[in-house]
Formats: structure tokens, sequence, C-alpha cells
């Protein structure tokens, strides 16, 4: 095995270190509860870590089971393509049988003649002497005649194969190709550079699946979270509705009062089932990758860690070192997975080129042909009755006149070449752009999660301190309400936030080996997602409608957020 086709194994292992990076430490995976995530009844949830949902992807996705059936076969091609290096030796055997011969009517004229003259005791070759009498001539002549007569110049033929009722053969064929003007070297090259790219798509499809699982996840948990944020405004919102009822009852606040904080809450009861309907299809996404029935409930146990007090802020998932260390984050263009998949295609065209050069030279194969033949008249034959068979041969194919054929393919092939020349370098140029993509999206990640941190404990002390002036007839209801959104938005933030570094962290450690673009979001996309978020947890939009999603920031936090105004 060279040392190419032990990198995806490498990078395999990294990847499943990562794997094991990212599930809580409470979560801890074990072979039954993974079981227990695929067999639990459909009435109780079934707890599922990032971790076990890794691992019960990496075995249900078609994907990656195409892209490793595409290795298996362009291993087959790069043998088959291999296998003219070599001797081809085949052995043959066969029996014949024949119920009708055109020689049999030769047999037939033999045995019309009822009467064959018997041979002459003694031959002797005619001489004409004209000093012998006339009787001994005539008698020297007859006898010459009767030997010609019963000499049969075709007897050596009868043991000839021709018209045999019964034939046996059993040989060996050998060849070998001697000179082929570089079409097997083309070959091989050909082969070579489809297992080298079969093998990087595999590598691919498994990066791309880490990545498209633990961002399911953590949209799953997002809007989890975002369900949870509802909800909680939703409850404030009742419970300020409530003591404004009461301090309407005691004539100590308006009718307007009481009438805002009935719309305020009303507002907010779309704003839960809006994020009730997009946590159900989170979920539905998830259970798609993971291959589990779309009805069975989950409980996520990795939570996004957004979820903490000022003095403990917890850090994103970091990748392991091991895994840095092997490359898995290198973002240099010339490891990426798609250049390297380009210059194997590159390698490829190069082989056609001189596959169809090789047609210019001449072919030279050495063969051999090794048989024993018998022809028994009846039954099985014996070892004696075989006899050999065996020639040599040498022979040599030269292409003189094809039409035009030969410079049409040598044509298509330059140009093969230089399309797939053309191909590598604007690869390269993308995986420039996308390595600086990703690398922007984890440094825009980093510094929205930096600035998330503190804010949801400042805004619930806010909030609480506006409940209580409320509460004791010493603010309005305006200040109560602005507090509350403040609020929804900050914890919205925060777990936008959470969910974006730990996406971006999975992705600038799997760059090398993602797809081009793949999923990959631009800044502008995101930065108009954020806007479009932020306006709507402000109150300016009513309902904001999804920004275009490439696998980057969440759909879920694109909605109303501020219906509790």
């Amino acid at each position: 095995m060279t040392s190419s086709n032990r990198v995806p194994v490498r990078r395999l292992a990294g990847a499943f270190l990562l794997l094991a990076a990212l599930a809580a430490p409470a979560a801890a995976q074990t072979p039954d509860s993974v079981q227990a995530a695929a067999t639990a009844p459909a009435t109780a949830p079934a707890a599922l870590s990032l971790e076990e949902a890794l691992n019960l992807a990496g075995a249900a996705s078609e994907q990656v089971g195409i892209a490793r059936a595409g290795v298996q076969r362009a291993r087959g091609d790069q043998q088959r393509a291999r296998s003219e290096l070599f001797p081809q030796l085949t052995g043959t055997a066969s029996y014949v049988r024949t119920l009708a011969s055109q020689f049999g009517g030769f047999a037939d004229d033999e045995e019309v003649d009822p009467v064959e003259p018997p041979a002459p005791a003694s031959c002797s070759r005619f001489t004409a002497n004209p000093a012998l009498p006339i009787g001994e001539r005539v008698d020297s002549l007859e006898s010459s005649v009767g030997c010609l007569s019963a000499f049969n110049p075709f007897a050596a033929f009868e043991d000839l194969p021709f018209g045999r009722t019964n034939q046996y053969s059993f040989g060996l064929q050998a060849s070998q190709t001697l000179f082929a003007g570089g079409r097997v070297r083309g070959q091989t090259r050909i082969a070579g550079a489809g297992r080298r790219r079969a093998e990087l798509e595999l590598t691919s499809q498994q990066a791309q699946l880490v990545l498209d699982v633990t961002q399911a996840y953590y949209d799953a948990a997002l809007s989890d979270r975002l369900l949870g944020i509802a909800e909680a405004t939703l409850s404030q919102a009742e419970r300020t509705l409530q003591n404004t009822t009461l301090a309407r009852r005691v004539g100590n606040a308006p009718e307007f009062d009481q009438l805002r904080a009935q719309v305020a809450r009303d507002n907010q009861r779309p704003v839960v089932i809006q994020r009730r309907a997009q946590r159900d299809i989170a979920y539905l996404r998830l259970k798609q990758l993971l291959n589990l029935p779309l009805e069975r409930p989950l409980a996520l146990t990795t939570s996004l860690g957004d979820t903490v007090g000022v003095q403990a802020a917890p850090q994103p998932v970091s990748v392991p070192a091991k895994l840095v260390a092997e490359g898995a984050a290198d973002t240099a263009v010339a490891a990426r997975a798609g250049v390297r998949q380009a210059e194997a295609g590159l390698e490829a065209s190069e082989g056609q080129l001189a596959v169809a050069r090789s047609q210019l030279y001449p072919q030279l194969t050495l063969s051999s042909s090794y048989a024993r033949l018998a022809y028994p008249e009846d039954g099985i034959p014996g070892w004696n009755d075989f006899v050999n068979d065996w020639t040599v041969t040498v022979g040599i194919r030269w292409p003189l006149f094809t039409g035009g054929r030969i410079a049409g393919e040598r044509t298509a092939a330059r140009a093969g070449v230089e399309e797939a020349r053309l191909r590598l370098q604007q690869t390269r140029e993308l995986a420039a752009l996308d390595a600086r993509n990703a690398a922007a999206q984890l440094e825009a990640a980093d510094a929205l999660w930096a600035a998330s941190t503190g804010t949801v404990e400042q805004a619930t002390r806010a909030y609480d301190i506006a409940e209580v002036r409320y509460r004791e007839g010493i603010s309005t209801q305006t200040e109560l309400s602005d507090s509350r959104i403040l609020l929804q938005q900050a914890l919205a933030n925060r777990a936008q936030a959470a969910r974006d570094l730990q996406v971006a962290r999975v992705r600038i450690a799997l760059l090398r080996d993602l797809p081009l673009g793949g999923a990959s979001q631009s800044f502008a996309q995101q930065a108009a997602a954020s806007a479009a978020a932020a306006a709507a947890a402000a109150g300016t939009l009513q309902s904001a409608p999804p920004a275009p999603q490439q696998g980057g920031a969440s759909p879920t936090l694109n909605a109303n957020l501020g219906g509790a105004r």
C-alpha cells in the first residue's frame, strides 16, 4: 500500500476523533446506547448524543455507500488495466461428435467397389527393353500396372481428423504483449488516477457526512432552544397580563395597559407555534440523515453550551490537537480534496493522450498454442491416442490507413488535457476562495460568541428589575415590554452564536476533505441572515423570510422574535 492510499485512512481516523470530541462528556457513547437509540420504543424519547448520531449516520449514509462502491469499481478497473503487463494464459478443452461429414462420400465410393484385385506378390519397376521377347515385355508391363492399382497414394491421409466421428482436444494458449507504443502504460495511468479520485471522493463524502450530521444536530438543538425561549417569553407575557389584570381590578392600571398586555400575550402564541413547527422540521431532517423512523421522538443530550452563568462561560468544542497535527485542519490549496481530484483528472487526461498516440506505433505480440488431440473411432481415447500440436507465433500489427480516426482521437485527447489543466487552475482558485470564506466564517462566529458573553445575564437582570418596577407601579408597560424583547433577542443571539461557532469549527477542521463549496456560505449571506434576525428580534419585522441557506446559519432564526411587543 502506498503512502497516498494511507492518507484517507488517517483522515478517517481523525474524523472519528473529531466526532468523539464533539460529544458531551456526560453522554459517553457505548454500543448499548447506540442500539438503544435505534430500538427504543416509539412512545419514549430516545436519548441521542452527537457522537451516537455520527456513528448511526456512518452506517446509514447512501452517499458514503455509493462512494465506497465507486472505490471498489476503480480498484477493479486498475487491476484490469495492469493485467496487460503480464502474460495471458488460457486453458481449453473440447469434445466434438460428428453426426454427418462432407468427407463421408469418399468412404462410400470406396465401399461401392465389390471386388478389389489382390496385390501382386512382388512388384518391380517396368523398364522397356527392346531386346526382350515381346511376351516378357508384356508380362513386365502388366505386373507394374497391377502394383500401381494396388498402391493407394492417399493411404497416409486416413489418420487425418477430417470427418472423424470423435474428436478430443486439450490445449493451452499463452500470449504476451511485447510492445504496444505506450498504450498499456497510458491505460494504467488512467486507472490509477481513477482510483485516487474515487478514494478522495469517499473521503470527501465521509467528511461531508460529519459536517451535515453535526449541522443538523445543532440545528435541532437550536430549534429546541429557540422554542424554549419563545415559550419562556409567552410565560412572561402571561405573567404580565395577570399582574395587569389584577392591577386593573383594584384600580391601579388603566384598561389600555390591560389590553396592551393581552395583545402582547396573543402575539407571542403564533411565535411559539412557528418555533414548534421549525423544531419538528429540524428533527425530521436529523432523523432522515440517520435513517431513523420519522415518528420516533428524540431527546438530544449534547447541548449548545449557551445556558451558563457569566463566571463559567463555556467554550465551544475545540478540534483535537492530533487531528490538526495530521493536517485535517489544513487550509492550504494544494491539500484540498477537490484540487487533488482535479490533479488526478489531469493525469487521466494525459493517459488518454498517451493511448491515442500509441496507435501510431506497431504493436508486437508473442503467442504460443499447445494442444493434445485425439480422434478415436469409439469410446474414450487412451493416452497413446493423443498427438501433439504446438505453435509459437510472433505477430505485428500496424495501422497503415484509418481514414483520419487516429488523428481525430489525438486531437480530442489533446483538448481533454488542456481542459483538465484549466479545470485544475479553476479549482485551485475556488479552493483559495473557499478557505478564506471558511476562515472568515469562523472568525465572525468567534466574534459573535465573544460579543454575546454576559449579554444574557445583563438582559435577564434588566428584565427582572423592569418587572419589579412595573409591579410596584414605578414604570410603564412599555419599559417592561422593551426589556422582554431585549432579553428574548439576547437569548436567541447567544444560542445562534453557539450553534454557528460549533459548526464553523467543525467545518474548518474538515476543510481539507470537504467538497469545494458544498457546505459553505458566503459571509454576505450570513450577515444578511443575522441582520434579518436582529431586526425581527427588535420587532421591526413581523415575519422575516428565510435567507438563502447553503449550510451556514440556521434558518430557524429567520422568524418573528418580536411578537411580544
